[in-house]
């Protein structure tokens, strides 16, 4: 990975000898070996303020950080000492988060959460056709990111039999939308057989408190609607709850009658909780393979504790955009997604991004872009607007399916004969290349990360890369990566307005 870091960094012989420690506590080795991303910061890498000389100098402050992390973060973590101020929250759950859900799985196996997970959604694909995942932010994010690149992007559309006999998945209660939440409700009804059992619809709430007033107030309108259609006596039967220990949202759920639930890992904040069941029970439900999601996870966990800088995907992406941002001023940061599939995937980073390190009056803006699609409204802008941008490009090295030809229609008003054999993957390429041509031509800094393919190994260690990216930088920048106090301040006004009277 990075090869072309390499070059200025040159081959290390060890690592700092925390990382060591924590390295030989983790399970490195044992993960099936992957097609790694790769990282190729070329576009940026050579400008002044982001030269060979400037990513060396990083360099052992970043090891530095990447020990604190294996180390002393993990320590207090689990226990071992007083967590000081400036670490509250310490939100280190989501590191180790990986290897805790496949461990089990792979020896005790149905002991294991991972088994429950795996159950409780083939369970759901017996009994519901249509399933309502309910959550905000974090608690919905994750989830709609993987459905949205590892299935079909058209499977509500299909046949129950081109599904596999997998649901129809719809979100909501992300928001206080009337329009949206009343049409979602009305298509439930309509779509209901009343004869047929098997047309039922159920529910996954995520929620660790259960107090966020948008997923609440949806999840009484959803328990209403499916009360009105089925009847009170089996509710908990279609009604998942993802949640604490404890909270409003357990307590209704003991209230219900919710045989199964899953918890919300304590010690892993609503944005870093993607590789949990807040993630993998929709996931699985929809038939992705949530096994190899945590393996790539697993896997990048792997690198970024032995990997040097120079050769260290996490380590290099945060070097170049932390450089980029600092010397060249690009406060802007675009995930180019070169793939419709990876849509929610960026949305999900923005979080990730804003919520981690959006504090102290810091923290990039994160922008996720779809190209070619957007290149028709913001390309203008990233290319001659303000040089405050930085467009990291998120491309699919091979596509699920067989390349679709431009073909021939036995017209050619469009001038297209010539390309009739031309292929999507291939004028993509050509996007890709030329945009970036463009872009250098203009002096705007670019980076690529390639994934090998929109599936669950490349898209785990995608998650894991940049949930560990966004600890880094955080750690870099002086700014605690967990928490997210200003997000509380819109909650109490909104709720002080509504009981007041507006």
């Amino acid at each position: 990975m990075g090869k072309c870091l390499a070059t200025w960094i040159g081959t290390r012989k060890g690592l700092d000898n925390a990382v060591c420690q924590a390295t030989k506590a983790g399970r490195v080795g044992n993960v099936t070996k992957l097609e790694p991303l790769r990282f190729n910061p070329g576009g940026t890498v050579g400008r002044p303020g982001v030269t060979a000389a400037d990513l060396a100098a990083l360099a052992p402050r970043l090891d530095e950080i990447r020990a604190e992390m294996l180390g002393t973060d993990l320590q207090l973590f689990a226990g071992n000492g007083t967590i000081p101020p400036e670490k509250q929250p310490l939100d280190a759950g989501f590191l180790e988060l990986p290897e805790r859900m496949l461990d089990p799985y792979l020896t005790t196996r149905k002991e294991s959460e991972l088994f429950r997970i795996l159950r409780t959604a083939q369970e759901l694909q017996a009994k519901v056709d249509r399933l309502v995942v309910l959550g905000i932010g974090g608690s919905y994010m994750g989830a709609r990111a993987i459905i949205e690149c590892c299935c079909d992007p058209f499977v509500n559309e299909l046949p129950a039999g081109e599904r596999g006999g997998r649901p129809k998945v719809y979100f909501a209660g992300y928001n206080v939308d009337n329009d949206s939440t009343r049409g979602l409700l009305h298509l439930l009804r309509a779509t209901n057989r009343p004869n047929d059992p098997h047309s039922r619809w159920g529910m996954i709430v995520i929620s660790k408190s259960g107090g966020t007033l948008e997923t609440a107030a949806a999840l009484r309108q959803f328990i209403n609607a499916w009360i009105e259609t089925y009847g009170r006596e089996q509710l908990g039967e279609f009604l998942i709850p993802i949640t604490g220990t404890s909270g409003k949202l357990a307590s209704l759920a003991d209230a219900i009658g919710c045989p199964v639930r899953f918890p919300v890992p304590e010690g892993v904040g609503g944005r870093f909780s993607v590789l949990s069941a807040v993630g993998l029970l929709p996931a699985a439900a929809m038939g992705v393979d949530v096994v190899k999601l945590l393996e790539g996870a697993a896997a990048m966990n792997d690198h970024f504790r032995l990997a040097s800088p120079g050769e260290n995907t996490v380590l290099d992406y945060v070097a170049v955009n932390h450089l980029a941002e600092r010397n060249l001023g690009c406060q802007t940061r675009v995930l180019s997604a070169w793939s419709n599939a990876l849509e929610s995937a960026g949305l999900w980073y923005d979080q990730l991004l804003a919520e981690s390190l959006g504090k102290k009056e810091l923290g990039a803006l994160p922008l996720t872009v779809v190209n070619t699609r957007d290149l028709h409204s913001r390309a203008q802008q990233h290319q001659e607007g303000r040089r405050d941008k930085l467009v990291n490009n998120l491309i699919v090295d091979h596509y699920r399916h067989d390349p679709l030809p431009v073909g021939r229609t036995g017209w050619n008003q469009d001038g297209l004969d010539d390309l009739a054999q031309r292929t999507l993957p291939e004028l993509m390429a050509a996007a890709i290349r030329g945009t970036n041509d463009a872009y250098r031509e203009a002096g705007r800094p670019t980076t690529d990360l390639h994934l090998p393919a929109a599936d669950e190994a490349s898209l785990g260690q995608l998650f894991q890369m940049l949930m560990l990216t966004t600890v880094v930088e955080g750690r870099l920048l002086g700014i605690n990566p967990y928490g997210q106090p200003g997000v509380e301040a819109y909650k109490l006004h909104m709720n002080r307005y509504l009981r007041q009277g507006l």
